[in-house]
């Protein structure tokens, strides 16, 4: 079964603008933060073009000029990059725009500020999702409290990995965040999976400032 990544780049970036603005430091996009020798956005690139995966589309909105400026030379034969339209849009429409571009089956699904999720639970995920019962009724997805078959999915968000056509069916027509996406998904009796972390620096995500400098240490 194919598979591509759908990596979400579009955020509006207040909260960290609001921090660079009270630290009194350059105004920047988080996602061209140094990191690893690279940027934040390129780093996630990376881990997600080394997984199992048959294509890596890029999905921008806010700020679409300025990261596609610093990252498109390098990336331009490897990522599709595509731009939403409008722009002011949630989270859920631009995975729904990533997922109108690719024909794979199954999409691993990242927020483009995820630089420490490795490649290998990257594939950890694909593989319980593949080896899984029934792969179209199931969410594989990076544990936030418990780990292999869940209970619930309060709490829970990116990366994930879901059947394309099913994830489209629930995202259609929501401007949402994902969780209450993926709650309803859950209560119509998908089965959800818990992939448990490499180390604990996968589950955070860079929203602020501080969380940037913790990932950095």
């Amino acid at each position: 079964m194919s598979i591509s990544t759908i990596i979400t780049a579009a955020g509006k970036n207040s909260r960290m603008r609001k921090d660079q603005i009270s630290r009194n430091i350059e105004l920047k996009n988080k996602l061209i933060l140094p990191f690893e020798n690279k940027t934040v956005i390129e780093t996630t690139i990376d881990n997600a073009l080394s997984a199992n995966v048959d294509e890596c589309i890029v999905v921008l909105g806010h700020y679409a000029d300025e990261i596609k400026e610093a990252i498109f030379d390098n990336y331009k034969d490897s990522v599709k990059f595509v731009i939403n339209n409008p722009v002011d849009v949630g989270l859920s429409v631009s995975l729904y725009n990533g997922l109108s571009n690719i024909m794979s089956d199954f999409a691993l699904c990242i927020t483009a500020d995820q630089p420490t999720v490795s490649t290998q639970t990257f594939n950890k995920m694909i593989e319980v999702s593949q080896n899984s019962k029934n792969p179209y009724k199931t969410i594989s997805i990076l544990r936030r409290r418990k780990t292999g078959l869940l209970d619930t999915a309060e709490g829970l968000g990116m990366p994930f990995v879901a059947p394309r056509e099913n994830l489209m069916e629930y995202l259609k027509n929501e401007n949402d965040n994902l969780n209450p996406i993926l709650r309803k998904i859950f209560a119509d009796g998908y089965t959800f999976y818990g992939i448990k972390e490499k180390n604990k620096k996968e589950l955070l995500n860079i929203n602020h400032y501080e969380d940037y400098l913790a990932l950095l240490d």
